[in-house]
């Protein structure tokens, strides 16, 4: 935090700190228009936007004081306070002062430099229910004590385990044969920033796996080392345009996850795998092997060219056949499935403890279907209301479609057997003759779309909004760790967002849930269902489908929350939000980015993070986006962070805005 300005980083700061003013009362700001740092640059790095202020007590015998309530004993932080004098000093002047640490001596006789930076830092942490500065000025010295800037960062526990102790004696390896000089130090995994070019999976508790390994260009030689295949989880593997020469070993067949291998533009020869060419074969292999000339896919390995041709064109020809058996299999089934579906649904398919009702009990709970409340995935929603008072929401079946009914069935058998307060609850279900409905409670505040959108009467505060990501992310939390086998819901969107009179968010509409069995692998090949806006890009292009598909949708969901904007803004060529957002982060403008009808009563680090958050969600590539489980955690510290606004305006200075309890930003890019 600093003593003057609103805001600063980067650009002004090139290791992309965070520094927010603040106000001490009774108190005095001054600045200098020159520049600090100007001879001499400070290992901090420190912003001369930052150091050109300063405050000083109003009486030159006064102390200055400032004091930070934490509240809570046990954690422990690093301070550093930052010092340049302001003021060119005559012969007979001097500015020297001592400093106390909750009545400690922490430091003496400090004389700041003209225009030039010094810090004073603790080499142990502190600890305890509030930190107390005392600056006092020296029995010598004729000037009062002064402060620029001060960071204090919280000493945080990760909850992340270091990586998997098989896949750092691997790569450590590999580093040592191919002399790889990429910032490789450290944990491969975090807790974090992962290596250059190195990518890991997150789950939970369990420690991080390296699932992806890009050394394109790196100049390396020799063979191919067998320690890569040592790295189990891996999916992505990367050794194009080398000089790797030998054979391709075997043992690569034997990553069961791997999804993508270039070995192109290298000089290696010889018989692929034939783990490897038959993975290609079927689809779940992503081969690159160009420009290896003495390479070829079946033996004989006279004519590399010749034998790469055959293969590839005899795999063209069996997925042709498929293709066309495929069609004729999906135009026969969709014929019959409308026949079928009513068949699969009284042989006990919807089984369950629920409360079952006619058509006849539909119509008189609905009032002969009166009031529309929204569209679901497969047919209309109705408002109703039983006998016993009970209001519900009553979705129905449009039409006999296949992919209507295929919806239903989804939706009924998931709402079955998944219980959880952040995720809509069953009441009961419908399927008399051919008309078939799903009914579950009524959400009586609608959805979210409706209080993020222009013409919405209501604003939601930020602390209502981070409440709703809050509740979103533990509904896809829940279904992501929580259900065996896990559930990816396929088109969470904020239109799927519901909220009930205690404005409780709930995720609905499952029609296009997957589930995911563990031993389908990593991924999920199925047909593209979404919302345009919401619809994670790597799954849009490949089919690939995994829960962090789930992830990217909510990410859209939280920036729709940050900005008040649509996931599609509305413009002549309709941008994205999240290439909307990134325009404005880029700038350093972040007061554009926030929606503006809450008037800036919010708390600005917890919109920060939420802000980071978000980003960190839609990635284009999925492995870089984190899982459910760390973004609740992070968003309840966030909303923690929100909640402590009116106990932090309450201490003995005013701060705007500064909060312990959150991250202080991000660190050097």
């Amino acid at each position: 935090m600093t003593c003057s300005f609103n805001f600063t980083r980067f650009k002004d700061d090139v290791y992309d700190r965070m520094w927010f003013s603040f106000n001490v009362v009774e108190e005095e700001l001054f600045n200098t228009s020159f520049t600090t740092d100007s001879l001499v640059e400070s290992e901090y790095r420190l912003p001369s936007k930052v150091m050109q202020t300063a405050i000083r007590p109003i009486d030159v015998n006064d102390s200055l004081d400032l004091v930070f309530d934490i509240g809570d004993p046990t954690l422990k932080y690093y301070v550093y306070m930052h010092f340049a004098e302001l003021q060119e000093l005559e012969d007979d002047q001097l500015r020297e002062f001592n400093i106390e640490l909750n009545g400690k001596l922490w430091q003496e006789s400090v004389v700041p430099n003209y225009l030039r930076s010094i810090t004073i830092h603790n080499n142990q942490s502190v600890r305890g229910a509030s930190l107390k500065f005392r600056l006092y000025k020296t029995p010598r010295s004729v000037l009062p004590p002064i402060v620029n800037a001060m960071e204090i960062y919280i000493l945080k526990d990760f909850l992340q385990a270091f990586t998997a102790q098989e896949d750092v004696l691997a790569i450590l390896d590999i580093k040592m044969i191919y002399e790889v000089v990429d910032n490789w130090e450290g944990d491969p995994c975090g807790p974090i920033f992962t290596w250059d070019d190195v990518n890991c999976s997150y789950s939970g508790y369990d420690p991080p796996r390296i699932i992806s390994l890009n050394l394109s260009s790196k100049g390396l030689k020799g063979q191919i080392s067998p320690s890569l295949s040592k790295i189990k989880s891996l999916q992505y593997l990367d050794l194009s345009n080398n000089s790797l020469r030998g054979e391709v070993p075997e043992s690569l067949s034997q990553l069961s996850d791997l999804m993508t291998l270039n070995l192109a533009g290298n000089k290696l020869s010889g018989l692929i795998p034939s783990g490897l060419t038959e993975k290609s074969r079927k689809g779940s292999l992503s081969l690159s092997i160009e420009g290896n000339l003495d390479i070829c896919l079946s033996p004989p390995c006279r004519n590399g060219k010749k034998n790469i041709v055959v293969p590839v064109v005899a795999v063209i020809i069996s997925l042709v056949v498929l293709l066309v058996a495929a069609f004729l299999f999906l135009w026969i089934f969709k014929r019959k499935k409308a026949q079928h579906f009513l068949l699969k649904f009284k042989q006990g398919s919807l089984k369950s403890d629920n409360r079952q009702f006619t058509y006849t009990e539909i119509v008189s709970i609905t009032n002969n279907f009166e009031t529309v409340v929204g569209k679901g995935g497969f047919g209309t929603v109705y408002h109703g209301k039983l006998d016993d008072g009970m209001q519900v929401a009553v979705k129905m079946l449009s039409s006999f479609s296949a992919q209507g009914s295929e919806q239903f069935r989804t939706e009924a058998q998931l709402l079955m057997r998944v219980h959880h307060k952040n995720l809509t609850t069953l009441v009961g279900y419908c399927h008399d003759s051919t008309n078939f409905g799903i009914v579950y409670e009524y959400m009586s505040y609608g959805n979210l779309e409706q209080y993020l959108s222009a013409e919405a009467n209501q604003v939601l505060s930020w602390r209502e909004r981070l409440k709703i990501a809050v509740d979103t992310a533990q509904g896809l939390e829940y279904l992501h760790h929580g259900c065996k086998p896990p559930i990816i819901h396929r088109d969470v969107k904020s239109a799927n967002i519901l909220l009930n009179e205690k404005m409780q968010a709930k995720i609905a509409d499952f029609g296009f849930s997957k589930f995911f069995p563990v031993e389908s692998g990593s991924h999920l090949l199925t047909s593209i269902v979404g919302t345009v806006g919401y619809l994670d890009p790597e799954y849009y292009s490949s089919g690939r489908l995994t829960e962090k598909s789930d992830v990217y949708s909510f990410g859209v969901v939280l920036l729709e929350l940050i900005t008040g904007q649509p996931a599609v803004i509305q413009t002549h060529e309709n941008t994205n939000i999240i290439k909307w957002v990134s325009l404005f982060m880029e700038k350093g403008d972040i007061r554009r980015i926030i929606d503006p009808r809450l008037e800036e009563n919010y708390e600005m680090n917890s919109v920060w993070k939420a802000l980071e958050i978000a980003m960190s969600c839609v990635p284009s590539t999925s492995i870089q986006r984190p899982p459910m489980n760390h973004v609740v955690i992070e968003l309840k510290e966030c909303l923690e962070t929100e909640m402590s606004r009116d106990i932090t305006s309450s201490t003995s200075f005013d701060i705007t805005p500064f909060n312990l309890g959150a991250e202080i930003g991000p660190q050097a890019r």
